[in-house]
Protein backbone atom coordinates (compact mmCIF):
# COMPACT_ATOMS: atom_id res chain seq x y z
CA UNK A 1 0.00 0.00 0.00
CA UNK A 2 0.60 3.65 -0.76
CA UNK A 3 1.74 5.72 2.36
CA UNK A 4 0.24 9.42 1.09
CA UNK A 5 0.65 13.06 3.02
CA UNK A 6 -3.34 13.99 3.15
CA UNK A 7 -2.57 16.82 5.76
CA UNK A 8 0.47 18.84 6.75
CA UNK A 9 1.12 22.27 8.61
CA UNK A 10 3.81 23.66 10.27
CA UNK A 11 4.90 26.68 12.92
CA UNK A 12 7.88 27.80 12.49
CA UNK A 13 10.13 31.36 13.49
CA UNK A 14 8.60 32.61 10.45
CA UNK A 15 4.98 32.25 11.96
CA UNK A 16 2.17 29.78 11.67
CA UNK A 17 1.69 28.14 8.39
CA UNK A 18 3.73 26.76 5.76
CA UNK A 19 3.12 29.78 3.32
CA UNK A 20 4.86 32.25 5.70
CA UNK A 21 7.49 29.72 5.72
CA UNK A 22 7.83 29.62 2.04
CA UNK A 23 7.30 32.86 1.37
CA UNK A 24 10.18 34.04 3.55
CA UNK A 25 12.47 31.19 2.21
CA UNK A 26 11.62 32.48 -1.50
CA UNK A 27 12.54 36.32 -0.44
CA UNK A 28 15.83 34.68 0.78
CA UNK A 29 14.81 36.23 4.09
CA UNK A 30 16.05 34.82 7.64
CA UNK A 31 13.99 34.43 10.88
CA UNK A 32 17.07 34.05 12.90
CA UNK A 33 17.64 37.28 15.44
CA UNK A 34 19.26 38.35 18.88
CA UNK A 35 17.60 36.36 21.71
CA UNK A 36 16.01 38.47 24.05
CA UNK A 37 14.20 35.26 26.06
CA UNK A 38 16.75 34.55 28.08
CA UNK A 39 20.21 36.08 29.14
CA UNK A 40 23.18 34.75 26.25
CA UNK A 41 26.10 36.98 28.11
CA UNK A 42 28.02 33.95 29.07
CA UNK A 43 27.03 31.93 25.53
CA UNK A 44 29.05 31.37 22.65
CA UNK A 45 26.10 33.45 20.73
CA UNK A 46 23.00 35.53 20.79
CA UNK A 47 21.01 34.36 17.41
CA UNK A 48 18.26 31.82 17.23
CA UNK A 49 15.09 31.13 15.17
CA UNK A 50 12.26 31.72 17.73
CA UNK A 51 8.43 31.76 17.50
CA UNK A 52 7.41 35.42 18.79
CA UNK A 53 4.62 35.49 21.03
CA UNK A 54 5.68 32.28 23.37
CA UNK A 55 5.50 32.57 26.85
CA UNK A 56 8.71 31.18 28.59
CA UNK A 57 8.96 29.56 31.77
CA UNK A 58 4.95 30.37 32.02
CA UNK A 59 2.07 28.04 32.43
CA UNK A 60 2.90 25.83 29.92
CA UNK A 61 5.79 24.60 28.07
CA UNK A 62 7.02 26.48 25.05
CA UNK A 63 6.36 23.00 22.91
CA UNK A 64 3.07 23.00 24.12
CA UNK A 65 2.15 26.46 23.14
CA UNK A 66 3.25 25.60 20.09
CA UNK A 67 1.28 22.39 19.22
CA UNK A 68 -1.72 24.18 20.65
CA UNK A 69 -1.22 26.94 18.02
CA UNK A 70 -0.36 24.62 15.23
CA UNK A 71 -4.05 22.65 15.90
CA UNK A 72 -6.02 25.68 16.45
CA UNK A 73 -5.31 26.43 12.84
CA UNK A 74 -6.53 23.39 11.08
CA UNK A 75 -10.23 22.78 10.53
CA UNK A 76 -9.21 19.41 9.98
CA UNK A 77 -10.41 16.85 12.40
CA UNK A 78 -7.68 14.07 13.06
CA UNK A 79 -9.61 10.58 13.08
CA UNK A 80 -9.79 8.85 16.20
CA UNK A 81 -8.15 5.99 15.07
CA UNK A 82 -5.23 7.64 13.74
CA UNK A 83 -1.64 6.31 15.48
CA UNK A 84 0.52 9.18 17.23
CA UNK A 85 4.00 9.02 16.76
CA UNK A 86 4.98 12.05 18.60
CA UNK A 87 8.72 13.27 17.50
CA UNK A 88 10.92 15.54 19.89
CA UNK A 89 14.38 15.32 21.45
CA UNK A 90 14.16 17.61 24.67
CA UNK A 91 10.09 18.13 24.78
CA UNK A 92 9.17 20.12 27.39
CA UNK A 93 12.74 20.66 28.87
CA UNK A 94 11.58 24.02 29.98
CA UNK A 95 9.44 22.84 32.41
CA UNK A 96 12.11 21.00 34.16
CA UNK A 97 14.04 23.95 33.71
CA UNK A 98 11.74 25.87 35.92
CA UNK A 99 11.40 23.37 38.59
CA UNK A 100 14.80 23.40 39.26
CA UNK A 101 15.01 27.00 39.03
CA UNK A 102 12.33 27.57 41.11
CA UNK A 103 12.56 24.69 43.64
CA UNK A 104 9.26 23.62 42.90
CA UNK A 105 7.17 21.45 40.88
CA UNK A 106 7.22 17.49 40.13
CA UNK A 107 10.40 17.14 37.33
CA UNK A 108 9.04 13.89 36.04
CA UNK A 109 5.85 16.54 34.21
CA UNK A 110 8.88 17.19 31.82
CA UNK A 111 8.72 13.52 31.06
CA UNK A 112 8.10 12.48 27.08
CA UNK A 113 5.49 10.28 27.89
CA UNK A 114 3.90 13.40 29.70
CA UNK A 115 4.04 15.19 26.78
CA UNK A 116 2.80 12.14 24.56
CA UNK A 117 -0.13 12.08 26.85
CA UNK A 118 -1.07 15.61 26.23
CA UNK A 119 -0.85 15.48 22.36
CA UNK A 120 -3.17 12.82 22.54
CA UNK A 121 -5.96 14.56 24.53
CA UNK A 122 -5.53 17.56 22.11
CA UNK A 123 -5.39 15.83 18.78
CA UNK A 124 -8.42 13.21 20.16
CA UNK A 125 -6.70 10.23 19.25
CA UNK A 126 -7.00 7.15 21.17
CA UNK A 127 -4.31 5.02 20.88
CA UNK A 128 -1.39 4.54 23.58
CA UNK A 129 0.70 6.12 20.99
CA UNK A 130 4.31 6.20 20.67
CA UNK A 131 7.71 8.92 21.27
CA UNK A 132 10.21 9.04 18.59
CA UNK A 133 13.47 10.66 19.86
CA UNK A 134 16.48 10.09 17.47
CA UNK A 135 18.45 12.85 18.06
CA UNK A 136 18.08 15.86 14.95
CA UNK A 137 16.47 12.78 12.74
CA UNK A 138 13.28 12.51 15.07
CA UNK A 139 10.59 13.72 13.16
CA UNK A 140 12.05 11.97 10.00
CA UNK A 141 12.44 8.98 11.52
CA UNK A 142 9.01 8.96 12.59
CA UNK A 143 7.85 9.69 9.13
CA UNK A 144 9.54 6.60 7.62
CA UNK A 145 7.78 4.34 10.58
CA UNK A 146 4.54 5.99 9.77
CA UNK A 147 5.04 4.92 6.31
CA UNK A 148 6.54 1.38 6.72
CA UNK A 149 3.47 0.69 9.24
CA UNK A 150 0.99 1.80 6.22
CA UNK A 151 2.79 -0.07 3.96
CA UNK A 152 3.01 -3.04 5.92
CA UNK A 153 -0.85 -3.23 6.60
CA UNK A 154 -0.46 -2.84 10.06
CA UNK A 155 -2.29 0.79 9.82
CA UNK A 156 -3.87 2.70 7.70
CA UNK A 157 -3.84 6.11 9.17
CA UNK A 158 -0.54 7.50 10.92
CA UNK A 159 -0.68 10.99 12.57
CA UNK A 160 2.96 12.38 13.00
CA UNK A 161 3.48 15.28 15.24
CA UNK A 162 7.04 16.70 15.75
CA UNK A 163 7.98 19.96 17.92
CA UNK A 164 11.42 21.21 19.61
CA UNK A 165 12.03 24.24 21.49
CA UNK A 166 14.48 27.12 22.06
CA UNK A 167 15.29 27.10 25.81
CA UNK A 168 18.55 27.60 27.94
CA UNK A 169 19.29 24.38 28.71
CA UNK A 170 19.39 23.54 24.72
CA UNK A 171 20.91 26.61 23.60
CA UNK A 172 23.83 26.33 26.53
CA UNK A 173 24.34 23.09 25.64
CA UNK A 174 24.83 24.07 22.03
CA UNK A 175 27.12 26.38 22.92
CA UNK A 176 29.23 24.51 25.01
CA UNK A 177 30.22 22.17 21.80
CA UNK A 178 31.13 25.60 20.38
CA UNK A 179 28.74 24.61 17.97
CA UNK A 180 26.80 27.96 17.31
CA UNK A 181 27.68 30.65 14.23
CA UNK A 182 27.95 33.97 15.73
CA UNK A 183 25.51 35.61 13.14
CA UNK A 184 22.52 33.83 11.36
CA UNK A 185 23.75 30.43 9.76
CA UNK A 186 25.61 30.02 6.84
CA UNK A 187 24.74 26.77 5.59
CA UNK A 188 26.86 25.40 2.42
CA UNK A 189 28.83 28.65 2.57
CA UNK A 190 32.56 28.50 2.56
CA UNK A 191 32.45 30.89 5.72
CA UNK A 192 30.12 28.99 7.86
CA UNK A 193 31.07 28.47 11.30
CA UNK A 194 28.00 27.06 13.10
CA UNK A 195 24.68 26.31 13.41
CA UNK A 196 21.72 28.30 14.79
CA UNK A 197 19.11 26.81 16.94
CA UNK A 198 15.78 27.03 15.75
CA UNK A 199 12.42 25.99 17.09
CA UNK A 200 9.15 24.22 15.41
CA UNK A 201 5.90 22.65 15.69
CA UNK A 202 4.96 20.64 12.59
CA UNK A 203 2.65 18.00 11.47
CA UNK A 204 1.55 15.45 8.69
CA UNK A 205 -1.31 13.05 8.69
CA UNK A 206 -0.34 9.85 6.83
CA UNK A 207 -2.95 7.88 5.20
CA UNK A 208 -2.95 4.36 2.99
CA UNK A 209 -3.73 5.60 -0.78
CA UNK A 210 -6.62 3.79 -0.56
CA UNK A 211 -8.01 4.70 2.57
CA UNK A 212 -7.32 8.59 1.05
CA UNK A 213 -9.53 7.67 -1.91
CA UNK A 214 -12.47 6.49 0.01
CA UNK A 215 -12.32 9.40 2.48
CA UNK A 216 -12.17 11.83 -0.70
CA UNK A 217 -9.10 12.90 0.42
CA UNK A 218 -6.87 15.35 -1.10
CA UNK A 219 -3.42 13.71 -1.78
CA UNK A 220 0.02 16.46 -1.31
CA UNK A 221 2.74 13.65 -2.06
CA UNK A 222 3.53 10.12 -1.10
CA UNK A 223 6.32 9.14 1.24
CA UNK A 224 7.37 6.67 -1.21
CA UNK A 225 11.11 5.64 0.20
CA UNK A 226 13.22 5.78 3.43
CA UNK A 227 16.71 4.70 4.77
CA UNK A 228 18.04 4.74 8.02
CA UNK A 229 21.34 4.17 9.70
CA UNK A 230 24.42 4.91 11.98
CA UNK A 231 27.87 5.67 11.25
CA UNK A 232 28.60 5.03 15.31
CA UNK A 233 31.70 7.36 14.21
CA UNK A 234 31.16 10.07 17.44
CA UNK A 235 28.58 11.21 20.25
CA UNK A 236 28.17 14.56 18.32
CA UNK A 237 30.00 14.48 15.56
CA UNK A 238 29.68 12.88 11.66
CA UNK A 239 31.88 10.01 10.27
CA UNK A 240 33.64 12.50 7.43
CA UNK A 241 33.99 9.51 5.39
CA UNK A 242 30.12 9.89 4.97
CA UNK A 243 29.22 6.08 4.70
CA UNK A 244 26.38 6.45 6.65
CA UNK A 245 24.29 8.86 5.03
CA UNK A 246 25.54 7.11 1.69
CA UNK A 247 23.64 4.09 2.90
CA UNK A 248 21.00 5.60 4.16
CA UNK A 249 20.19 7.32 0.63
CA UNK A 250 20.69 4.36 -0.91
CA UNK A 251 18.10 2.47 1.39
CA UNK A 252 15.97 4.95 0.43
CA UNK A 253 15.88 5.10 -3.20
CA UNK A 254 15.82 0.98 -3.08
CA UNK A 255 12.87 1.18 -0.78
CA UNK A 256 11.48 3.54 -3.18
CA UNK A 257 11.98 1.38 -5.97
CA UNK A 258 13.87 4.11 -8.19
CA UNK A 259 17.21 5.21 -9.14
CA UNK A 260 19.65 8.02 -7.81
CA UNK A 261 19.05 9.54 -11.99
CA UNK A 262 15.62 9.94 -11.13
CA UNK A 263 15.87 12.33 -7.72
CA UNK A 264 15.32 15.87 -9.23
CA UNK A 265 16.35 17.99 -5.73
CA UNK A 266 17.59 17.41 -2.34
CA UNK A 267 16.59 18.98 0.73
CA UNK A 268 19.57 18.86 2.48
CA UNK A 269 19.98 18.93 6.77
CA UNK A 270 22.48 21.85 6.21
CA UNK A 271 22.84 22.82 9.59
CA UNK A 272 25.71 25.30 8.49
CA UNK A 273 28.47 23.66 10.81
CA UNK A 274 31.68 22.80 9.15
CA UNK A 275 31.72 18.77 9.26
CA UNK A 276 28.04 17.97 8.84
CA UNK A 277 27.73 20.08 5.50
CA UNK A 278 30.78 18.67 4.06
CA UNK A 279 29.78 15.49 4.98
CA UNK A 280 26.53 15.78 3.17
CA UNK A 281 28.28 16.86 0.30
CA UNK A 282 30.62 13.96 -0.05
CA UNK A 283 27.96 11.69 0.27
CA UNK A 284 26.01 13.25 -2.27
CA UNK A 285 28.67 13.41 -4.49
CA UNK A 286 28.95 9.60 -3.93
CA UNK A 287 25.39 8.52 -4.59
CA UNK A 288 24.94 10.83 -7.99
CA UNK A 289 28.38 10.61 -9.09
CA UNK A 290 29.04 14.03 -10.00
CA UNK A 291 25.67 14.91 -11.70
CA UNK A 292 24.91 18.33 -10.02
CA UNK A 293 21.34 17.51 -8.14
CA UNK A 294 20.21 20.99 -6.86
CA UNK A 295 21.16 20.86 -3.53
CA UNK A 296 19.48 23.56 -0.31
CA UNK A 297 18.92 24.20 3.64
CA UNK A 298 16.51 25.77 4.65
CA UNK A 299 18.28 26.23 7.58
CA UNK A 300 19.36 29.81 6.98
CA UNK A 301 16.21 30.85 7.35
CA UNK A 302 14.11 29.39 11.01
CA UNK A 303 17.65 28.04 12.28
CA UNK A 304 17.98 23.85 13.12
CA UNK A 305 14.76 22.86 14.72
CA UNK A 306 15.73 19.99 16.39
CA UNK A 307 13.49 17.64 16.51
CA UNK A 308 11.35 18.93 14.28
CA UNK A 309 13.71 19.74 11.54
CA UNK A 310 12.75 16.80 8.64
CA UNK A 311 9.48 17.42 9.44
CA UNK A 312 9.09 20.90 8.43
CA UNK A 313 11.60 20.22 5.19
CA UNK A 314 9.32 17.50 4.30
CA UNK A 315 6.70 20.64 3.98
CA UNK A 316 8.72 22.83 2.28
CA UNK A 317 9.97 19.74 -0.22
CA UNK A 318 6.32 19.06 -0.52
CA UNK A 319 5.44 22.11 -1.71
CA UNK A 320 8.74 23.01 -3.58
CA UNK A 321 7.38 20.07 -5.87
CA UNK A 322 4.10 21.65 -5.98
CA UNK A 323 5.54 25.09 -7.34
CA UNK A 324 8.71 23.08 -9.14
CA UNK A 325 10.73 25.71 -7.52
CA UNK A 326 13.39 24.90 -4.88
CA UNK A 327 14.28 27.53 -2.53
CA UNK A 328 17.14 29.17 -2.10
CA UNK A 329 19.74 28.45 0.71
CA UNK A 330 19.10 31.71 2.87
CA UNK A 331 22.73 33.22 3.76
CA UNK A 332 24.70 31.70 1.54
CA UNK A 333 27.65 34.13 -0.33
CA UNK A 334 29.95 31.90 -1.90
CA UNK A 335 29.27 28.08 -1.87
CA UNK A 336 32.11 26.25 -0.64
CA UNK A 337 34.29 24.43 -2.99
CA UNK A 338 32.82 21.07 -2.57
CA UNK A 339 29.23 22.95 -3.37
CA UNK A 340 29.54 24.81 -6.01
CA UNK A 341 27.12 24.27 -8.86
CA UNK A 342 25.14 22.02 -6.21
CA UNK A 343 23.85 24.80 -3.78
CA UNK A 344 22.64 27.74 -4.84
CA UNK A 345 21.74 31.76 -2.98
CA UNK A 346 18.70 31.94 -5.38
CA UNK A 347 15.56 29.95 -6.53
CA UNK A 348 15.86 27.35 -8.92
CA UNK A 349 13.20 25.76 -11.21
CA UNK A 350 12.98 21.84 -11.30
CA UNK A 351 10.81 19.97 -13.23
CA UNK A 352 6.81 19.61 -12.18
CA UNK A 353 6.11 17.05 -9.50
CA UNK A 354 10.26 16.34 -8.94
CA UNK A 355 11.25 13.66 -7.13
CA UNK A 356 12.47 15.04 -3.55
CA UNK A 357 15.18 13.35 -1.52
CA UNK A 358 15.30 14.53 2.16
CA UNK A 359 17.91 14.23 4.55
CA UNK A 360 19.20 14.50 8.01
CA UNK A 361 22.09 13.62 10.38
CA UNK A 362 22.20 13.92 13.88
CA UNK A 363 24.14 13.08 17.29
CA UNK A 364 25.58 9.19 17.72
CA UNK A 365 25.96 9.61 13.77
CA UNK A 366 22.43 8.68 12.77
CA UNK A 367 21.26 9.15 9.68
CA UNK A 368 17.70 9.12 7.75
CA UNK A 369 16.28 10.05 4.20
CA UNK A 370 12.72 10.17 2.50
CA UNK A 371 11.93 10.14 -1.57
CA UNK A 372 8.84 12.12 -1.45
CA UNK A 373 6.76 11.40 -4.67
Amino acid sequence: MKAVIVESDILTPFGPGIDACWDGLLANRTAIYRLTRFSTKALFSDYAGTIPGLMYHGEKSLVMQMISLLFARTGTKIPADAKLLLATTKGEIDLLEKSIITGSGDVAESSLNNLLKKVINLTGTTGAGMVVSAACTSSSAAAARAAATIRSGHADCVLVVACDCVSEFVFSGFSSLMALDKVPARPFDKDRAGLSVGEAAAYVLVMSAERALREKRTVIGEIAGWGMSDDANHMTGPSRESEGLVRAINAALDSAGISADQVGFISAHGTGTPYNDAMEMRAFRAVFQGRNVPVYSIKGGIGHTMGAAGLVETAIAQRARRENVVPPTVNLKEADDDAVAWVSGYHRIVEPNAIALVTNAGFSGVNTALVLN
